[in-house]
């Protein structure tokens, strides 16, 4: 049960508000916003995605840098909520097309009327776009992709000879466009998060990958999709797996531990050729989620060293390999290294003809940051950093610094080896050969080593 639903900017603009109930005191969201930006509890550096003020539980998630938050008093499943907002916040972009604060704020009506659609006195009626398009009348204020800021290389996905930025799949499933011609495409996305930890000799402690193949459509009609994947796919490492699916070809070179399928799938021939066959429902959706944990070989290895260089003074180099193909090229990579307590200031050393690169000392939180715009597939990156401490170190500094960190994206790169084989459309237009676009990024979720 939802007592309330918010949406702050990042400056702690309140965009979106809605009181359910009347349970929850006025002002909880400068109490949220405060709170999150000045989080000073257990040593985390940033507010967890729960947490308790007063008596009030507020659960919180971050969109495209929006905060999307729900407050409640009583005893709610946190993943229950914060799915529920995920959700929410992909039904508000289905609608508008671009979710941020300038589309919220021209669309307020429209996005109001959603949220007492999706929640009623608190309790949760739909989350489907399909569903609320049978309830929901106002049409969206479009608001013109062309003038959004450049989203960077990470934007910009090739498939053969097309080029196709990535806010081409900012439309609105329902605006109408200029000309009332639709365009016939359809998206599918495979994202896949890494989650690896380096020990501090380089050798790989635990390893996983979370993917998800997602698809938007906007084919007229609502024609039946085919999805073929790898031939050698198999599903569970063992004896049991998921929906009791064994693969007919033994053990395959793609192996996922476990998955789930969106309910409109359908899975009559997934056991005989890794096929899936649905109908695709209005909007953005994960047609299958994964979890793989076999070895697979990692995007980046990660090389710390901080040495002793006199009694008050001391030096770290980060190198940072891409070992992927050189056609590919990794983006907004930014490496973070936690430094000795007493670190009072660091000077950088970047290695000869850097481009694109920036470094910094966090004084506040003792850290280093070290971020890169793009890294291409093959090369080697380099940064020393000499530390002076403002007092002689009484313990190691080896212990008292790292573990490395590291974020990326790697568009066009998939490290799992799961394909889409075809995208098949059962009718298709007669005046026209519908767009097929698909996708495949590679994102760091949990990329640490240490040191």
């Amino acid at each position: 049960m939802i007592s309330q639903f918010f949406v702050l900017s990042q400056r702690g603009d309140n965009i979106v508000f809605r009181d359910y109930r009347g349970e929850v005191q006025k002002g909880s969201a400068e109490i949220f916003f405060r709170k999150v930006k000045f989080w000073e509890d257990g040593g985390l550096l940033e507010a967890p995605p729960v947490f308790n003020v007063d008596g009030v539980n507020y659960f919180h998630v971050k969109v495209v840098g929006l905060l999307f938050v729900a407050t409640t008093r009583v005893n709610t499943s946190p993943s229950f909520v914060l799915e529920l907002l995920q959700r929410i916040a992909r039904v508000i972009k289905d609608y508008l097309g671009i979710l941020n604060e300038d589309s919220l704020r021209k669309n307020f009506v429209l996005v109001y009327e959603l949220l007492d659609e999706v929640i009623d006195f608190g309790y949760v009626q739909t989350t489907s776009t399909e569903l609320l398009k049978s309830y929901v009348f106002n049409e969206p204020l479009v608001i013109d992709a062309a003038r959004l800021p450049p989203l960077g290389p990470a934007a910009i996905f090739t498939q053969g000879t097309k080029r196709m930025p990535g806010i081409a799949v900012t439309k609105s499933v329902v605006a109408t466009e200029p000309g009332g011609r639709k365009r016939e495409e359809i998206f599918v996305d495979i994202i896949e998060k890494i989650s690896i930890t380096f020990s501090s000799s380089g050798y790989i402690l635990t390893s996983e990958i979370d993917g998800t193949i997602q698809m938007k459509s906007y084919l007229s009609g609502n024609p039946e999709i085919r999805l073929a994947l790898n031939d050698d796919l198999s599903i569970g490492r063992s004896q049991g797996s998921a929906f009791g699916y064994r693969s007919s070809s033994g053990s395959g070179t793609v192996i996922l531990d476990d998955c789930n399928f969106h309910e409109s799938v359908r899975l009559d021939s997934f056991d005989i050729d890794r096929t899936l066959s649905l109908v695709p429902p209005d909007g953005e959706f994960p047609v299958m989620n994964y979890r793989l944990t076999q070895e697979f070989s990692p995007p980046f290895r990660i090389n710390a060293l901080i040495e002793e260089a006199g009694s008050l003074k001391a030096e770290v180099i980060l190198k940072v390999s891409a070992e992927f193909p050189s056609s590919v090229t990794a983006n907004t990579i930014k490496v973070q290294m936690p430094l000795p307590k007493c670190t009072s200031r660091v000077s950088f050393e970047l290695e000869p003809g850097a481009v694109g690169q920036t470094t910094d000392f966090k004084e506040a939180n003792k850290r280093l940051e070290w971020s890169l715009r793009k890294i291409v597939g093959g090369s080697e990156h380099t940064l020393h950093a000499k530390l002076t401490f403002s007092q002689e170190s009484h313990v190691n500094i080896t212990k008292e610094s790292g573990p490395v960190s590291m974020t990326f994206t790697i568009p066009m790169h998939n490290v799992s080896r799961l394909q889409v084989k075809y995208l098949q459309i059962a009718k298709k237009s007669a005046t026209h050969e519908p767009y097929r676009w698909v996708r495949y990024v590679t994102q760091a979720n949990s990329y640490v080593a240490r040191i």
